[in-house]
């Protein structure tokens, strides 16, 4: 479980200045689709002027009726076209509003499309330490909701706009009559703008409080309904834990919501009790002035209805003004990862990287510690990694040995020390230029659910419609013994996500994996124990293979097994994050140290 996090600070100030992201987001949106932003717009506003067109003609009608049963001088000639006129008014507003509906349903479609492409636009360009960073998931939890949940913040705003429009018409002619009437309305209203904007800041700040919980709360629903994890979920009887464990999650959330919600709820019946006592004191003003005769009856259906209007319309741009401020915060949230840089960039004017490279990879006493980790991962490593030369990796989990891998593709950059490729800082070449020289497989590969050979084309995804490049990767790997077995060769679709797909063994996964390596052509090789899963005769056949292919690469392993490792020209030796032997297999058995221990141990147990 996860201790709250402290709740954000959300005074009036901060909310205003929330605000603030309105303007970019209306460019956003402005940005999808110009053509429907400007025609949702536009039908808006004729919108907003329908209600007091229709009030005013309704007046009118009233009138010449009512003269007319007075004076009995039977049926006004000027009344028919006034008829004619009011049912043009209305069904022009029905169609107005389905007119808007559309637009709006279609730019709120682009947007939202629009909006998930930049969020991975965006993902894509940050660096691998903001994936492993906790923080960062709860920024890009509340980002991603801000592409769904937040739609309706378009509606809004453009309701908002509207319900102004229509709010002034309608005002000026209320106060044409009685001005004060309007700011009895107003000062009525203002508690109820209150209540509002206040209650929404305080759910602002339960769900930012509580998003790694309901982070935590998906993760325990998809453990407990997943195909990756339904064998050890049954296995292991774990289902009960799951369902107790969210349900303990979910009543600690709702308890808090729940109270919320309640003070909500009667904060806002006894706010309420003001604009509706406010609008039948301005009601009964009315009716007395018409009894009166000051009045016209046209003018008392006109008023009422106006006022009426008007106390609803100021109740929607009031709540419109509370909810907008409401989602300005979320869609801070939203800009806030928009705003996340990359540590990684390129220095201005970055070299390409060298093909082929000369003289290879050194690391000068490297040192690196994960971001927010004081404990360091790597210190003050030497070594080299020379053209056509394979070393081994070899060490505790832990020892830095993916570590190393991560920094020679540039995933991260060391915290102290140099990494030099030809003599060069590795920093000083575009990033993108050097990870295409670079072909890694991890132990934790990506399984995708896609077509087999576009699983492995992705390992070079410029060339994913070339087959015969895509074959020949596969017969390197040896996935082309898996791909053939499949009912659909390279078209089957791959995994259980999709109809239709076939799922296939950790081994058969494996080879693909590799095949998306061998894809690439690269310089340099890295296999961090991709084959960990396999047999020990299997695992022997891939890096037989692998030792084949890349007699003139240089090449990383890291392996388990001593059977592998010794084909290696050079082993590392890691140990608390430093390398503490270094050799060729035989040398390092005579030298008796931790390397011959590790190997003893790993011998005596196929004795």
């Amino acid at each position: 479980m996860h201790p709250p996090a402290p709740a954000p600070s959300t005074p009036w100030r901060d909310r205003l200045r929330a605000l603030r992201n309105i303007p970019p987001l209306a460019a956003m949106v402005w940005q999808t689709s110009p053509a429907l932003a400007a025609a949702s717009l536009g039908l808006r506003l004729l919108a907003s002027c329908q209600p007091v067109a229709m009030l005013w003609v309704a007046k009118l009608i009233i009138d010449r009726v009512v003269a007319a049963v007075v004076a009995r001088t039977g049926t006004p000639a000027d009344l028919w076209p006034l008829v004619a006129l009011e049912l043009a008014l209305a069904v022009s507003g029905d169609l107005l509003l389905r007119a808007i509906n559309l637009s709006e349903s279609l730019l709120g479609d682009r947007f939202s499309n629009h909006v998930s492409l930049r969020l991975m636009r965006h993902a894509g360009r940050l660096d691998l330490a903001h994936f492993e960073d906790p923080v960062f998931y709860d920024k890009l939890e509340r980002a991603r909701k801000q592409t769904t949940s937040r739609l309706s913040m378009l509606t809004q705003l453009a309701g908002l706009a509207q319900g102004t429009v229509t709010l002034l018409s309608v005002s000026l002619a209320v106060a044409a009559f009685s001005g004060w009437l309007l700011v009895l309305l107003a000062a009525a209203l203002l508690p109820v703008f209150w209540g509002e904007t206040r209650f929404a800041m305080l759910a602002y700040s339960l769900l930012y409080r509580w998003t790694p919980e309901r982070r935590e709360l998906d993760y325990l629903r998809m453990l407990g309904a997943s195909l990756n994890t339904a064998k050890e979920v049954k296995i292991f009887g774990l289902g009960d834990f799951l369902l107790e464990r969210s349900q303990a999650l979910f009543e600690r959330y709702f308890a808090e919501h729940r109270r919320l919600a309640i003070r909500k709820a009667i904060t806002g019946s006894l706010l309420h009790l003001l604009p509706t006592c406010g609008y039948y004191g301005a009601y009964a003003y009315i009716l007395h002035q018409t009894i009166g005769g000051t009045l016209s009856v046209g003018d008392l259906t006109f008023l009422a209805g106006a006022f009426l209007r008007s106390r609803a319309t100021m109740e929607s741009v009031f709540a419109g003004l509370a909810n907008v401020s409401e989602q300005a915060l979320y869609i801070q949230d939203l800009f806030d990862f928009f705003a996340t840089e990359s540590r990684l960039e390129n220095r201005p004017h970055p070299l390409p990287a060298p093909r082929p490279i000369r003289s290879g990879f050194e690391f000068r006493r490297v040192s690196f510690a994960y971001p927010g980790r004081p404990q360091p991962v790597l210190n003050e490593v030497s070594f080299r990694l020379e053209t056509g030369q394979k070393i081994a990796l070899i060490g505790e989990n832990g020892a830095g040995k993916t570590t190393i891998v991560k920094l020679l593709a540039r995933l991260y950059d060391p915290t102290g020390g140099q990494i030099l490729l030809d003599g060069v800082d590795l920093r000083d070449y575009n990033a993108a230029a050097l990870r295409r020289e670079i072909g890694v497989i991890f132990q934790d590969y990506v399984r995708f659910d896609m077509l087999a050979r576009e699983n492995i084309g992705l390992g070079l995804v410029d060339h994913l419609t070339d087959t015969e490049r895509i074959r020949a990767a596969a017969e390197k790997s040896l996935a082309d013994g898996v791909i053939a077995g499949l009912p659909l060769g390279y078209e089957q679709m791959l995994g259980r996500r999709f109809s239709g797909g076939s799922d296939l063994s950790a081994g058969q996964w494996q080879k693909i994996a590799l095949g998306r390596a061998y894809l690439r052509d690269a310089q340099l090789v890295i296999l961090d124990e991709p084959t960990a899963s396999l047999d020990a005769r299997a695992e022997f056949a891939v890096f037989e293979r692998f030792a084949e292919l890349t007699r003139d690469k240089m090449a990383v392993l890291i392996s388990h097994r001593f059977s592998t490792v010794r084909m290696a020209d050079r082993i590392l030796v890691l140990d608390g994050g430093r390398i503490v032997e270094q050799g060729a297999h035989d040398e390092l058995v005579a030298l008796g140290g931790r390397y011959a221990d590790l190997f003893s141990l790993q011998a005596a147990g196929y004795r």
